[in-house]
């Protein structure tokens, strides 16, 4: 991750544990710039948002390494989440009209081997590849799980050294792939339990919603930071961004730099809004409260 010529820091698009050997290689550049929390709210930049966000879950490795209790649990955890009114009011105040909408397709096992370490080219071959015929690509994020004990990895294949992974506090990335059919916005997480991913409730799938409502939280402020990222120092490289601190990061990344190892501060099970039951989320950051916040039934505007 690359320092733009603006002064913000290093930009990164990921989740992961505080105090953990993947975070130092993140926040070593941006830990010295937290100030009292007013300075680390998210400032609208030129790029673009998803305010009205379709996504679907696509389960990677194959049916045989995935538990249909899991699949069952995310796939009505997560679009719950995403689709809550009080949880949406949190975020009501980045959206022009102050109306985010989601809606969650049906999602798919696709089936295939998986290495057992999977870095972001492989991933990016993986969108690359996905059938995308139906939806519309500007408002759609697709949601690749890797199953259990598969290691995600930020870094290429190729790359030397030895990139941030899931064994080490990476919990999950978003992204976009420029594709012949489009632009494709992505997320992936590891299937998040003991030490592989964030690990902070008992329940794996409660780990791995909670991984991908931050990463789909950050998708719909902040779609096309991955063009920001490989544009580097160019002089208009935050022209890509949506929202984002300056000295914080994106809408998911501040509060878990703000809570350090104390994740039950940010990581919760809340109750819906329609009495449906609880889902596990983490909670966003808020320039109104300049904080992060929890559900709100009054609407930030």
């Amino acid at each position: 991750m690359s320092s733009t010529a603006t002064g913000v820091a290093p930009i990164t698009s990921v989740v992961i544990a505080p105090d953990t050997e993947a975070a130092a290689l993140y926040t070593s550049a941006r830990i010295a710039g937290f100030a009292p929390e007013p300075d680390l709210n998210l400032r609208r930049y030129p790029g673009r948002l998803i305010e009205h966000l379709t996504f679907t879950n696509v389960y990677l490795g194959g049916a045989s390494h995935w538990s249909p209790d899991d699949i069952e649990h995310i796939d009505f955890a997560l679009p719950a989440a995403m689709s809550d009114l009080h949880l949406n009011n949190v975020l009501a105040q980045y959206f022009p009209d102050g109306n985010p909408t989601s809606t969650f397709r049906p999602s798919r096992v696709l089936e295939g081997p998986l290495p057992a370490r999977v870095y972001r080219d492989t991933i990016e071959h993986l969108v690359d590849a996905t059938d995308v015929s139906g939806f519309d690509l500007a408002t759609t994020v697709f949601c690749y799980f890797l199953p259990r004990g598969t290691v995600l990895v930020d870094g290429t294949s190729n790359e030397h050294g030895s990139p941030p992974d899931s064994e080490h506090g990476l919990g999950g990335y978003h992204g976009s792939v420029h594709a012949k059919t489009g632009t494709v916005y992505y997320a992936v997480g590891a299937f998040s339990e003991g030490t592989n991913g964030i690990g902070f409730f008992p329940e794996g799938w409660k780990n791995t919603c909670a991984v991908f409502y931050h990463e789909l939280c950050e998708a719909r402020t902040d779609p096309d930071v991955e063009d920001a990222i490989r544009a580097g120092n160019a002089p208009h490289a935050t022209d890509y961004l949506g929202w984002y601190s300056p000295r914080g990061g994106e809408i998911g990344d501040i509060p878990l730099e703000e809570a350090g190892s104390n994740l039950g501060d940010i990581l919760k099970e809340v109750k819906l809004t329609d009495g449906g039951g609880t889902v596990p989320v983490q909670l966003m950051w808020s320039n109104a409260v300049s904080g992060p916040e929890g559900p709100i039934a009054r609407k930030h505007r």
